[in-house]
Formats: structure tokens, sequence, C-alpha cells
């Protein structure tokens, strides 16, 4: 294979990067997020603009990180087909590791739940707790996360099938109804009639749920970004990685969604 852009042969189908500043700037980034937040714990002073700071700045640094990625893959050429399997392996790995993130909350939650101590009274939810409703705002939530779901497969086929209007149209509607999620999400958890600090019971269900939460502003990032790029014709039938896995990354929280809700809003009320 020959590079023209560095002007040797390259004797192997991989993509060697170039000296890259962001992996240095995102460590820092996500070091003084990680202080903020720590200070923040503690109860720091004035201390919530830290993190306001430190979250744009990781923001801007990745930004600027996947702008690279992007034109390394779709303009330069860099990406081969070795580079997108490496890229797609990766992928299911962060994937496993993220099901096993939250197999630990789950494992959590039913320690919990089905052997509650003398001190909750013997009872899941603890005695004196209201559990939230598995049939309000729960079950709306369940209902939009699965429409995007749907809609997520009818873009992800129009891709496929070199229809872009399809395509533009099933990413648009899969990011509002995310953003709908998070919407109701975010009302669900300020209108709960416990907190996080509210026993085990509340310790354990706003950390899984919470951290659904936020993989759901990851997935929000993920779809804005692809339905850029295609709207920018950056996708083609046979070439569009970002997209699959931005599916495969959905349909996952999807079903751990189906699991969290059965668990904690129908079983656990």
């Amino acid at each position: 294979m020959t590079n023209s852009m560095r002007g040797y042969i390259q004797l192997h189908p991989f993509h060697l990067v170039s000296p890259s500043p962001w992996p240095l700037y995102t460590s820092f980034a996500l070091m003084n997020l990680a202080m903020s937040m720590g200070l923040t714990a503690h109860s720091y002073m004035n201390n919530n603009m830290y993190i306001l700071i430190n979250m744009f700045n990781l923001t801007y640094v990745l930004t600027l990180w996947f702008k690279d990625v992007m034109a390394e893959s779709t303009y330069l050429g860099d990406h081969t087909r070795a580079v997108k399997n490496g890229l797609t392996q990766g992928f299911y790995l962060f994937v496993i590791s993220e099901i096993l993130i939250f197999a630990s909350l789950f494992w959590a939650y039913l320690h919990s739940s089905l052997n509650p101590t003398m001190e909750m009274g013997m009872s899941w939810p603890p005695a004196g707790m209201e559990a939230m409703s598995p049939n309000e705002l729960p079950l709306l939530n369940t209902i939009v996360l699965l429409a995007s779901g749907v809609t997520m497969t009818m873009g992800h086929h129009a891709l496929i099938n070199s229809n872009r209007n399809d395509t533009l149209y099933g990413f648009i509607f899969t990011t509002l109804l995310i953003f709908m999620f998070m919407i109701l999400q975010f009302l669900e958890f300020m209108y709960a009639p416990f907190t996080i600090s509210d026993s085990v019971y509340g310790s354990t269900f706003f950390a899984t749920t919470g951290t659904h939460g936020v993989h759901m502003v990851s997935i929000l990032a993920m779809l804005s970004l692809c339905t850029w790029r295609v709207y920018n014709y950056d996708f083609t039938n046979n070439s569009h990685v970002f997209a699959e896995t931005t599916v495969l990354y959905l349909h996952v929280l999807d079903i751990l969604w189906l699991f969290m809700y059965m668990m904690c809003y129908w079983w656990g009320s």
C-alpha cells in the first residue's frame, strides 16, 4: 500500500496516528473534572462554576479530537477495512464493560431488596418510604425509549439502502425522542418522593437510573453527531462505522432500561 501523504511504502493496513495532543489534554480535563466533583461532594463553596468550566473544557477537547478522527476517516482515507474492524471490535469491548457496570448496579439493588434488614423494617421498599409508581412517568419513558429504538432501526435500514432522506428523518426523530426521554427523566428525579440519601433504597435506585441517564447524555451527543454527518454526506451504505456503533449503543441502553424498569420500578415498588 502506497501512502502518498507520507511518501513511503506502508506494508500494513493500519493507520499510524501522527503525534496528537488530545490524549494529554483529555487526561488533564478529566482530572480537573474529577477534582471539582470531589470538592463539590465535600461541600466546598463556589465550586459549581468550576465544574461547569471543566465540563466545557472536556467537551471542547473531545470535540476537537473527534474532529480529527472524522477528518482522518472521511477526507484523508486513513481508515482501511482493518482499522474499521479494529474500531468495531473495540466498541464491542466497550459495550461489554458497560453491561458489566450495570450488572454490578443490578447486583447491589437485588442484594439489598431480596434480603432487607431489620433497620429497613424487613420490607422493600423500606418501611415508611413511598415507592415511585411504575405506571406514570416511568411507563411513558419506556414508551419513548422503545419508540426511539424503532426510529433508529428505520434510519439504519434506510442508510444501508442508500436512502438519505429517510436516514436523516430517522436520526432526527431518534435524537428528539432521546432528548424527550432526558427531560422526562429529569422531571421524574425532581419530583421523586425520596432522595439518594434515603436509605439503601434511594442510593441503589438513583445510582442505577442515574448511571443510565449519564449514558443517555452520551448517546444524545452521538446521535446529534450522526445526524450532522448524514446531513453532510459523510456516510455511505457500506462505510458508516460510527452510525453502526451508535445504533448498537442505543439498542443496548434500551435493553438495559427494560431490565431497570422491571426491576426498579415494577418489581421494586
